[in-house]
């Protein structure tokens, strides 16, 4: 199989494109900067072969942002998106936020859509695309599933357009996914890389006052659950969207304390950044940190999925470097 990866070089697409690469797959990383390699090309380069190409160069805001490049892929894993984390929300970073996902999936689903219709080659088959438990925003820690609406917060009407954004792929017969991941949990990036350093001298705070439900999922069954609807058994079947969290989610409290035990250090639950603090120094981005949702991976399960690591301590002594 030839598939596609956006945002190939961040904690999740570096492990997807291991893990496909691992099982004979042929990968096409779709970056932004130039072609680094004789064997690399840029969207409308036709002198290099499909084969050679293990990157290409793919620019969302270019009107041929999808051919040559998708024609003759199998599927599309579409990853890429401006972190949400890493930067206090302004209004330009709130617009970046909203223009690198909502903008980037129409440009790519309409390319998708396009493929094909003056090319020898069929356009490709699945468009899996990246998306978030942003969805349902701030429940109160109450159970939340795939058939739950949308909420009213600025990531929650995010997410919404962000998966309303892959229509042209759906409207043209392509079988789309949308991943709602939880927090990733991964050794050298993502919430691990901010958490555990405090963490491993004893010093991580609860935040606010700890009580708030934040799901999650081991880097290593995100990866396993993207492939499940990827490429795994009845794949063809599995459209729409798929909580990426595991079963068993945790308070923030609970986290702080398992992350000093995998680290072998003492747990103080004194030790916290009130909400208003966290509020003053980080604005409306704090919201992410005192959010309480309970998302359940129904449709995953239902589907037959196992996690290989559904409760956190487990997890963490998976995924954290020895």
């Amino acid at each position: 199989m030839k598939v596609a990866v956006t945002g190939s070089s961040g904690l999740i697409g570096t492990a997807l494109t291991a893990s496909l690469r691992a099982d004979g797959h042929q990968v096409v990383r779709l970056v932004r900067r130039p072609p680094r390699a004789d064997g690399e090309r840029a969207a409308g380069d036709s002198t290099a072969s499909d084969r050679a190409a293990s990157e290409v160069r793919w620019d969302p805001r270019a009107a041929d942002a999808g051919d040559p490049p998708l024609s003759g892929v199998d599927a599309v894993v579409h990853l890429a998106g401006a972190g949400v984390g890493g930067h206090r929300w302004t209004p330009s970073y709130k617009a970046e936020i909203r223009a690198s996902r909502v903008l980037a999936t129409t440009a790519l689903a309409t390319a998708l859509a396009n493929t094909g219709l003056a090319a020898a080659q069929p356009r490709p088959k699945t468009f899996i695309t990246a998306s978030a438990i942003g969805w349902y925003g701030d429940t109160g820690g109450r159970e939340v599933t795939e058939s739950t609406p949308a909420g009213k917060a600025f990531l929650s009407r995010v997410v919404h357009d962000w998966e309303a954004a892959a229509d042209p792929a759906r409207a043209a017969g392509i079988r789309v996914a949308h991943v709602r991941s939880g927090l990733v949990l991964g050794a050298g990036g993502g919430v691990l890389g901010r958490l555990a350093p405090p963490a491993r001298f004893g010093l991580l705070p609860r935040f606010g006052n700890g009580h708030q439900v934040m799901s999650w999922i081991a880097l290593t069954d995100e990866i396993r659950a993207i492939r499940f609807l990827l490429d795994g058994p009845g794949a063809d079947e599995r459209t729409g969207p798929y909580n990426l969290t595991a079963p068993n989610a945790v308070t923030n409290g609970e986290l702080t304390a398992a992350l000093h035990a995998a680290f072998r250090r003492p747990d103080f639950p004194w030790l916290r950044v009130p909400a208003p603090l966290l509020k003053l120094g980080l604005g409306e981005m704090s919201s992410e940190l005192l959010a309480s949702a309970r998302v359940l991976p129904a449709r995953l399960l239902a589907a037959g999925f196992e996690f290989s690591y559904p409760t956190i301590g487990a997890a963490l002594a998976a995924e954290l470097p020895r």
